[in-house]
């Protein structure tokens, strides 16, 4: 049942053995056995999760992979139905991943995803991000921070870069406009420790719109200030 999804991720430079495309297929059936019952997407025609969500979650892979060291340590923020950190999980079993969402039925759904995958090294939080942002446990604990379709970029960077160790990098998908994005959140990201910000551009078979990696690399450590209190970045974003 992903074809699709082997043949593309090959291309990619990223083959998968039959055992994850088993897991794949397997979290395909679950996504869409919970979604009659819980709005978890809008997306469940087998070809277009295949395409839509699984490979566009392994795209963080293909075009920024070397922020993803062995064993490195990522935090999936605004994870939904647990893309892109349960994909990323699959493809590369050594990584350290942590998926959180503010909506607990969907942490109940990847919970549930990790114990059917019988998945080691995941584990899925209720919790916002500003809040796991200040909490020693988890501030500037992490290799990589990544999240897929969450929130504007200069909003995003204060729910990611708190989270990030020095030396690692916040990775935030994104579709047409992510350039006009990258140029608003520029203080953001400067005033919360980043460095410079990249972009590494990618297209999806079947789709017209290019999509992007949006790269901010942590170079310096955030201030205590930050992240605010839950709720006040995405009313008053850093500009």
């Amino acid at each position: 049942m992903q074809d699709t999804l082997a043949r593309e991720a090959a291309a990619r430079g990223l083959p998968l053995t039959d055992d994850q495309l088993a897991q794949f297929d397997a979290y395909y059936r679950l996504l869409v056995e919970w979604n009659a019952r819980f709005n978890l997407t809008r997306i469940t025609e087998a070809e277009a999760v295949q395409v839509q969500h699984f490979l566009d979650s392994l795209a963080l892979l293909a075009v920024a992979g070397e922020w993803f060291p062995h064993q490195a340590k990522v935090i999936d923020v605004g994870a939904g139905a647990g893309l892109p950190g349960l994909a990323l999980k699959i493809a590369r079993p050594d990584l350290d991943v942590v998926l959180t969402d503010s909506v607990g039925k969907k942490v109940q759904f990847v919970d549930h995803v990790i114990g059917a995958l019988a998945m080691t090294g995941a584990r899925a939080i209720h919790a916002r991000a500003e809040d796991l942002g200040r909490d020693r446990a988890y501030r500037e604990q992490f290799d990589v921070a990544v999240a897929r379709a969450v929130a504007d970029l200069p909003v995003l960077a204060e729910y990611l870069l708190p989270l990030v160790k020095v030396g690692g990098a916040a990775l935030a998908q994104k579709g047409a406009g992510a350039a006009e994005e990258v140029a608003r959140a520029a203080k953001a990201v400067r005033v919360l420790g980043g460095g410079a910000v990249s972009l590494a551009e990618y297209r999806l078979p079947g789709l017209d719109e290019a999509r992007a990696v949006v790269v901010m690399p942590k170079p310096h450590r955030t201030p205590p200030s930050y992240p605010r209190r839950a709720g006040l970045p995405a009313q008053q974003p850093i500009r």
